[in-house]
């Protein structure tokens, strides 16, 4: 490790490394229902995630959505969680990129971590925790394929209000997206190919679902819609056997989101004779909640319940070897050597 040296009494300084933080959205602690709130406060604070009033979403967050969501949201994680480690999936996998990551990056002048953008560990501990060990550089490695505002847009964010407060400030790279992303696009569709290989039927059609956001934000000028397409364009192009349709879930409250909606597609297919359905889930790094319970689990019983006959989910990319090599490729780009 460099030091620098200085006069005695000074306190040793450490530097000349370089820290690359890998960051997904977050996860409670456990399924508790305070652990569950917790979680939901922070995550449905964050003004960029809900634009409305702040007064007004204030009292509706505080009043009724804290008292009766937590609840519900419990019931989901325990649907999906791992009870032999007592950790959600994301938070599993993300620990697992972040090793993986680490034995490809052997380079003893890099430090490979990870942090949630809600939720433990959080950025800014892990930002302090990198300069600690002598980082001059950070890069922000956001695990989301497609920015958004809501997501992309709101680790920055943090990131900044964590410099804010440091005296000595580490230079700043962020990773802003990556859905067009070569080796990206070749890991989706290989695990299309896997999960097709093993199954004993041939899909009528797969659907790409990505999470939603409100329409408005799409109107205010949010670019997610369009990189969303191109992820399932570039799909398209690398894998024709099977036609590929785009629809958006996880939509929350009364407002419009961006159409055609995953639940709502879902419960049509079988009528229009889809019976036969696979979903992947690209614009999600780690398998979590909405991918699990809420594609896997009620995605197929709504589909089932409608008339379908075979469905199944393709995992996402987790810790996979693909998976690996693409985060390791575009980390390299941003590493001076």
């Amino acid at each position: 490790m460099k030091t620098i040296i200085n006069e005695p009494g000074h306190p040793e300084v450490k530097f000349g490394k370089t820290g690359v933080l890998l960051i997904n959205l977050g996860t409670p602690d456990s399924t508790s229902w305070w652990d569950i709130r917790k979680y939901l406060k922070e995550f449905l604070s964050d003004p960029r995630v809900i634009e409305l009033n702040p007064v007004v979403w204030k009292i509706i967050l505080n009043t009724f959505i804290l008292t009766f969501r937590p609840s519900k949201t419990a019931h989901a994680y325990k649907q999906i969680w791992m009870n032999s480690i007592n950790q959600s999936p994301l938070r599993f996998y993300t620990t697992q990129q972040t090793k993986k990551l680490k034995s490809k990056l052997s380079d003893p002048e890099v430090i490979i971590d990870y942090a949630m953008r809600y939720g433990n560990p959080s950025i800014r501990d892990k930002i302090k925790n990198l300069q600690d060990q002598g980082c001059e550089k950070i890069i922000i490695f956001p695990l989301y394929p497609q920015y958004a505002a809501a997501t992309t847009a709101t680790v920055c964010d943090e990131v900044y209000r964590t410099l804010m407060n440091m005296r000595w400030q580490p230079s700043l790279q962020i990773i802003p997206h990556y859905e067009s992303e070569p080796l990206y696009i070749k890991a989706l569709v290989n695990s299309i190919k896997k999960k097709i290989s093993e199954i004993n039927w041939k899909p009528d059609l797969i659907i790409a679902s990505y999470h939603g956001i409100p329409k408005k934000y799409f109107e205010k000028g949010d670019p997610y819609h369009c990189y969303c397409l191109k992820t399932s364009r570039l799909m398209k192009e690398q894998f024709k056997e099977i036609e590929i349709e785009t629809t958006f879930q996880s939509r929350f409250g009364p407002q419009e989101w961006l159409r055609p909606y995953t639940d709502k597609t879902l419960e049509s297919l079988p009528n229009k004779g889809k019976k036969n359905i696979l979903v992947i889930c690209p614009g999600f790094s780690s398998d979590c909640v909405e991918t699990l319970e809420e594609i896997a689990i009620q995605g197929k019983e709504s589909f089932m319940e409608n008339g379908g006959v075979n469905y199944d989910v393709v995992p996402c990319l987790n810790d996979n070897d693909d998976h690996i090599f693409m985060l390791e490729n575009i980390v390299n780009k941003y590493l001076i050597k």
